[in-house]
């Protein structure tokens, strides 16, 4: 008996989800270098690495340094932190460190960052890709000015690959998908025409996330050489709602126990320190509970959550005092970093360790 709250992955469900990514980007041309953030965890990236992965993404160097250290365990030695360092002097040792020992690609979003970069890291052996914003406007150059931002970095003595973008304004309901779909796309090709004006073949076009990676079709593929999907291993109460997947495709869940009921709610010993506490504006609670799909999350503490399900559900469909539930998070990528392990369903309850938890810079 494991007490409660703690998050288990079904395993069975986990290797599902990593085959049909797998296949389904085999079908398309494209490779998979999935984001490592999301699950932090070694074991996980391994079966990423078997089921044909070219390599690992990362948000952080602390990250990057983490999964280089696994490299036995996963079999990866191939790194992309995707994100638009600004590096001090510590982080440029790291980074210079790190090229050492894996084959590490950076990000860049500007002719500033471009020259900030190449004085940091020197001759390191470090390949490059200028990001580019696609709609969500966080990071990213305009699709317009790659061209010119690879220049500025070939210029500075950095190897310039490619381009890539994150969709992340793909969360969302009805068309929100589709249409961010569409704009990373598009600013992926306008982008790679920069490059390609400046001298530059961006022989790596980078994106997807996993909203967004199950529509693609095969023309639309061209356009990119990668995807890096996060949440797909997992998914999520996030990826239920936005119709990106089921509830079957769903692996991790945080187990918790019933320690109140009250008529149609019941009080949950997991709370924003289990579950995390995202809740996007379009979202119909702070969480989900696996098996009772109409039941909703209605209230969120640190130690608590309630849940209301509907005035007119039997009493015996409402788990009593006691009972144990599988709650489904929001935001599997906040749960997973506020816990130190893993419990894998794979007969034998193996504890996975979350190695890159809280390595956020």
């Amino acid at each position: 008996m494991i007490d409660t709250p703690y998050l288990e992955v079904d395993v069975d469900r986990l290797d599902h989800n990593l085959a049909t990514l797998a296949g389904a980007a085999r079908s398309l041309g494209v490779d998979v270098r999935p984001h490592a953030k999301t699950h932090k965890c070694a074991e996980i990236a391994r079966l990423q690495i078997e089921h044909g992965a070219v390599g690992l993404t990362v948000a952080t160097i602390g990250e990057a340094e983490a999964f280089a250290d696994a490299a036995e365990i996963t079999g990866c030695t191939d790194i992309f932190i995707a994100y638009p360092l600004w590096p001090t002097a510590g982080q440029a040792a790291r980074l210079r460190a790190l090229a050492e020992r894996v084959t590490l690609r950076l990000g860049i979003d500007s002719l500033a960052g471009a020259r900030h970069l190449a004085s940091a890291v020197g001759s390191a052996p470090i390949q490059v890709l200028v990001e580019v914003d696609s709609g969500q406007h966080r990071t990213g150059v305009t699709p317009e000015l790659a061209g010119s931002v690879s220049a500025a970095g070939a210029a500075e003595g950095l190897d310039v690959i490619g381009v890539f973008t994150f969709p992340g304004h793909s969360y969302g309901l009805g068309d929100t998908r589709r249409d961010a779909a569409a704009q990373e796309l598009a600013a992926l090709a306008t982008a790679a025409d920069g490059l390609r004006t400046n001298g530059i073949e961006p022989r790596i076009r980078s994106g997807g996330s996993t909203p967004t990676v199950g529509l693609l079709d095969a023309e639309q593929a061209n356009v990119l050489t990668e995807i890096r999907p996060g949440v797909y291993p997992f998914n999520d109460a996030q990826q239920v709602e936005i119709g990106s997947c089921g509830f079957g495709d769903v692996s991790l869940t945080a187990v918790a126990t019933v320690v109140r009921r009250d008529n149609h709610r019941i009080v949950l010993d997991a709370g924003s320190k289990i579950l995390g506490a995202d809740r996007a504006p379009w979202a119909t609670g702070y969480g989900r509970l696996l098996d009772h799909h109409d039941a909703r999350i209605v209230m969120l503490s640190e130690h608590h959550a309630v849940v209301e399900f509907p005035a007119g559900a039997s009493d015996e469909r409402i788990p009593g005092i006691g009972s144990f539930v599988r709650v489904v998070p929001n935001h599997v990528c906040n749960a997973v970093n506020l816990v130190d392990e893993l419990v894998a369903i794979d007969g034998s309850d193996t504890r996975w360790p979350v190695i890159a938890r809280g390595r956020n810079s």
